[in-house]
């Protein structure tokens, strides 16, 4: 969604220092503990992204240098350049435990600035590390540092970090695991093993594609740049050629259970995940445990991830992982080659080969068990019904190639403007005139969402950024209406920052205010931070705002984000220290004048002296 290009920048992430037990935070920390990106993978890899952090026996500092920088990878028998983190595709993967504290400090030695986000954590009174460009802090400069703070006080599970300027995300992103504290266990039977599988997305425009996207925005944004395939651990598989050396492989014994943790970074779409003649059983979404389903597929959203266990119970032999694209989009859009990505789960000893989605989200539930309560908000002091749609706005001076519009997406029929200053810096000090406040708590006009044929008067949309505003422990509902404006209706995996929320309720058509309610689980609805609002349908979930600060919220497919379907919520402070935003870093990055040219090319005059 941010305007400052990233693409075909050099920079390097140095001294990466992962450890626990710091002057903000060191009393709620688990552990004191240092962890390690311990250098890159081989790209010819077959098994995946390694563990990059360790849990050393013995806490000894010590500096490690890790690069974020350009490398050349070939894919689908194509050679493009591409972002990394440590040469690997996917980036480090940082495993904690519940209730650890993990730094990491980022060093720009590029020409463009670069954030990152750590997707799923809740960074309690701590806005000032979430990540996302506009919303939270600018990027960080070349030539500067910024160190995040990750606070995994209450996860459990996987989560997982990407950057969050433009469509950077595209190709550095990685997983974060959250092991059981020490002396807890797994709410189910230890697994004998783990795996992980991250989905991602391949551009064939590679360090270009930013500046694809911002040539194809200034033209009206219909022809925004499009994933020519998906991929498990940053490989294509068995099926794409020049591939199969490179296929992903997970090896497991017969007769034991392993753990798959599923990562779905790609860009832009929702993936269908299945294992031939294997059931899964899901245990946990988005650093969440869930009660145990029995399933033979999955549907993941973008941004989700998602923890099942599988029985390694059929013949030994050789069995494909397959992830399948799902599309609820036009034909007009999707008529394009986007090729299927496989992995081997592969028994040792032996290597012969040998329903809708609302079904599958209806099934979902919490664990709610003595351990992992649940606390659905009963008595909501806050409630927003939002429309989630595809827009279209005037197009100033018949600046836009394709006519006199250019298409939007909204939240309540508002498009999102990116500001000049963060909105964070903007509302910690007082500095008026970067948004407002005003964001509604419905749409401007009741009609029928789902509709055919619906008038395109009601597709014309307003742009700006504005916020809504919560006190401090409001309990809110919100319900996300798709709409079929412009014959446009789709899928939108909304996602909010600094909180989980109750998925409470799931429905087709248009939300029934009278009816839909008496549905709602308020027993045992999955805790999740990204919600699929189905194509025609609606998703009802509940929160208690009890995280001050600025935190964004938006559709997880990009495109959409940078069609403007985001805003923010601004959490005020409580009544004592405990339950207020942490003050200020002394150091957060400055927004430079320009954010669409390279830092060299401004004349490195801030916005503001923030």
């Amino acid at each position: 969604m941010a305007k400052s290009s990233s693409y075909s920048s050099n920079i390097f992430l140095a001294a990466v220092l992962l450890f626990f037990g710091n002057v903000f935070l060191g009393a709620q920390a688990s552990n004191v503990l240092y962890y390690d990106f311990v250098g890159p993978a081989n790209d010819s890899a077959k098994h995946g992204p390694q563990s990059f952090c360790t849990y050393l026996d013995k806490p000894v500092p010590y500096d490690v240098i890790s690069s974020y920088k350009e490398i050349n990878v070939t894919r689908n028998c194509t050679t493009n350049t591409i972002l990394v983190v440590n040469d690997s595709l996917p980036g480090p993967t940082i495993q904690a435990r519940k209730g650890d504290l993990v730094y990491v400090k980022v060093h720009n030695q590029g020409l463009y600035g670069v954030t990152l986000h750590w997707h799923g954590v809740k960074q309690p009174r701590n806005p000032w590390s979430d990540g996302p460009e506009y919303i939270t802090q600018c990027a960080i400069p070349p030539r500067t540092n910024f160190t995040y703070e990750v606070n995994l006080i209450d996860l459990e599970g996987t989560v997982w970090w990407h950057a969050h300027n433009e469509w950077t995300r595209s190709t550095v992103y990685g997983a974060i695991v959250i092991l059981p504290r020490e002396g807890s266990s797994f709410p189910f039977a230890t697994p004998d093993g783990e795996h992980l599988a991250v989905l991602g997305s391949w551009y064939d425009e590679g360090t270009s594609l930013n500046k694809a996207l911002e040539m194809d925005l200034a033209a009206g944004g219909y022809t925004l740049p499009r994933a020519t395939g998906y991929m498990i651990n940053g490989q294509y598989g068995d099926f794409v050629p020049c591939s199969n050396e490179t296929t992903p492989h997970f090896s497991i014994d017969y007769g034991k259970t392993y753990l798959f943790r599923i990562v779905n970074a790609v860009v832009g779409s929702e993936m269908f995940i299945s294992i031939a003649d294997h059931n899964m059983t899901l245990v946990g979404m988005d650093g969440a445990y869930t009660k145990p389903i029995v399933v033979s597929y999955l549907m993941i959203e973008p941004g989700q991830t998602m923890d099942v266990l599988v029985m390694a119970n059929q013949s030994p032999g050789r069995y494909y992982l397959a992830a399948l694209r799902f599309s609820t989009e036009d034909i007009d859009f999707t008529n394009f080659v986007h090729e299927v990505p496989t992995a081997i789960i592969q028994y040792k000893g032996n290597f012969s080969l040998t329903s809708p989605p609302t079904s599958f989200r209806q099934q979902l539930r919490s664990l709610a068990s003595e351990e992992h309560p649940v606390d659905v908000p009963c008595n909501v002091t806050t409630r927003m019904f939002i429309t989630v749609s595809l827009n279209h706005v005037a197009c100033p001076d018949d600046s836009c190639y394709y006519g006199d519009y250019k298409i939007a997406s909204t939240l309540n029929n508002i498009s999102w403007e990116d500001p000049s200053v963060d909105v964070l810096q903007a509302y910690y000090r007082n500095i008026s005139g970067v948004y407002t406040t005003d964001f509604p708590d419905l749409p401007p006009v009741m009609y029928n969402f789902t509709g055919d044929d619906l008038s395109t008067s009601l597709a014309e949309a307003a742009q700006g950024t504005s916020l809504k505003v919560l006190n401090y422990n409001e309990t809110v509902e919100i319900v996300f209406q798709g709409t079929n404006l412009l014959d446009e209706s789709g899928n939108h995996p909304m996602h909010i920052h600094g909180y989980s929320f109750y998925v409470i309720g799931v429905g087709l058509g248009n939300f029934d205010n009278e009816t839909d309610p008496q549905m709602y689980n308020l027993v045992d609805p999955p805790e999740v931070n990204t919600v699929g609002v189905p194509k025609k349908g609606w998703a009802a979930i509940r929160f208690r705002a009890n995280n001050p600060g600025v935190w964004y919220w938006h559709c997880h497919i990009d495109r959409h984000m940078s069609w403007g379907m985001n805003a923010a919520f601004i959490v005020k402070n409580g009544d004592t220290e405990e339950t207020s935003m942490r003050p200020s870093p002394s150091y957060m990055p400055p927004c430079i004048a320009s954010k669409d040219k390279p830092y060299g090319e401004t004349d490195q005059t801030l916005k503001s002296d923030i």
